[in-house]
């Protein structure tokens, strides 16, 4: 019989999870004093599904490069996606690049703080803009991500996983814990992100360094395996159509000049696939056709 998890004592997980934090956190370049909003909106675009290693090194020549959103507005697309570069899912840099030209327009270049006027903006969904207004601007608002809710279900459903993502669901079981004081609340949002991505990691947690060991339910209960609804597993990279896709915007970004069919014909020994790539290239605004056969990044 699986064991059942007694219902946590959540009481202390906040401010045990920020101690945690301060004295353990990384330094990184958004926790940094004086970090601007434009680069904690430019960092949440880069951080979706890129790990924080090929990050930091492109966020700091990005915003060397456009350290406003007044800067990147003024270039062409195209010119972000080529900067995007290998972050992967390049549909972000499109998005961001329309965000910079929206700030630019909308609110006089700055970022706004509002969570509906940055949900307003190209690419920005609900973590995106609660992320900006709780770490750029010290607002109040619980922002989960996939780390939060790894450490929600085990510290206090008693889970080894999360249930698929539930907007709804997955706020309120956040907002249990958030902190009364926004400055607590803040650094509570980001200590419980950097213990799931440091410690309570999504294979092999590292349960003796977590410092709510002694209030989580999932290790009160045994450890039991996860038996509930699992979010469907994505298809593997390597021979895929995204593949496909990251080669010919690889060439793409490799001269300022128009790339042809014959060239491209040179990237993949599947035809079809290939045509498929490029049909999803264009239908996404990564790439345009110049003329019949002729290709390059948006401008």
């Amino acid at each position: 019989m699986t064991a059942i998890a007694p219902p946590a004592d959540t009481a202390g997980i906040a401010p045990a999870i920020t101690a945690w934090f301060r004295a353990n956190g990384r330094d990184l370049p958004w926790r940094r004093d004086g970090f601007s909003a434009w680069g904690t909106l430019v960092s949440e675009f880069m951080l979706q599904q890129t790990p924080v290693s090929r990050v930091v090194p492109r966020l700091e020549e990005w915003l060397e490069r456009w350290p406003t959103p007044v800067a990147l507005a003024a270039v062409p697309a195209g010119e972000a996606v080529r900067a995007w570069a290998s972050l992967g899912y390049p549909r972000r840099a499109l998005w961001l690049h329309a965000a910079a030209v929206e700030i630019t327009e909308r609110h006089g270049g700055v970022v706004p703080e509002d969570v509906d006027a940055l949900l307003a903006l190209s690419g920005v969904g609900d973590y995106t803009a609660r992320a900006v207004a709780v770490f750029a601007y010290g607002r109040r608002h619980p922002v989960v991500d996939t780390n939060t809710r790894r450490v929600i279900a085990r510290a206090v459903a008693g889970q080894a996983d999360p249930a698929p993502p539930g907007r709804v669901r997955d706020l309120e079981a956040m907002s249990t814990l958030l902190p009364v004081d926004a400055t607590e609340a803040a650094a509570f949002n980001a200590g419980i992100m950097e213990l799931g991505a440091l410690v309570c990691v999504a294979r092999n947690p590292r349960c003796a360094e977590c410092p709510i060991r002694n209030v989580c339910a999932w290790r009160t209960a045994g450890y039991p395996a996860y038996s509930g609804p699992r979010k469907k597993v994505q298809k593997k990279y390597a021979g895929s159509d995204r593949q496909v896709r990251g080669l010919i915007l690889a060439e793409l970004r490799s001269t300022h000049h128009p790339v042809t069919d014959l060239e491209i014909a040179g990237l993949w020994q599947d035809a079809a696939q290939l045509g498929r790539a490029m049909t999803g290239l264009l239908a996404d605004g990564l790439a345009v056709m110049v003329e019949p056969g002729s290709y390059t990044l948006p401008d």
